[in-house]
């Protein structure tokens, strides 16, 4: 199932969309024009990634620097191990849609306060 984002038009190139999905997806724009979609939270710890400073296709998490690959959803630098999901992205007509990835996401150690016990 396509999930309607925003339109591609309120979205510039370098900057980022939060998703607030559970658990949340980063949808970015490059200085290029291609837009890849993520799952926003840092495997290594709890930050957001739409938060973090877009290189090219590399976002870098503005809690300890690790980098994720946009197209892969690899980690590039550490201290992250832990790969991001990634989810397909369609843009049609102006519109900006992506259709969740169905494997599990690789969130990070108690990371998510209500995965931990904690309120959300």
């Amino acid at each position: 199932m396509m999930i309607p984002v925003c339109r591609l038009a309120d979205l510039p190139r370098g900057e980022a969309y939060r998703l607030e999905s559970d658990p949340p997806v980063a949808v970015f724009h490059t200085d290029d024009g291609e837009v890849f979609a993520i799952d926003d939270t840092c495997t290594h710890q709890d930050a957001s990634l739409s938060d973090g400073w877009l290189e090219g296709c590399e976002v870098e998490c503005p809690l300890h620097a690790s980098r994720f690959d946009l197209r892969t959803g690899s980690v590039d630098a550490p201290p992250a191990r832990l790969p991001v999901r990634t989810h397909q992205v369609l843009v049609e007509d102006g519109m900006i849609y992506l259709a969740l990835s169905e494997a599990p996401p690789n969130l990070p150690p108690c990371g998510v306060a209500r995965l931990c016990g904690g309120a959300a």
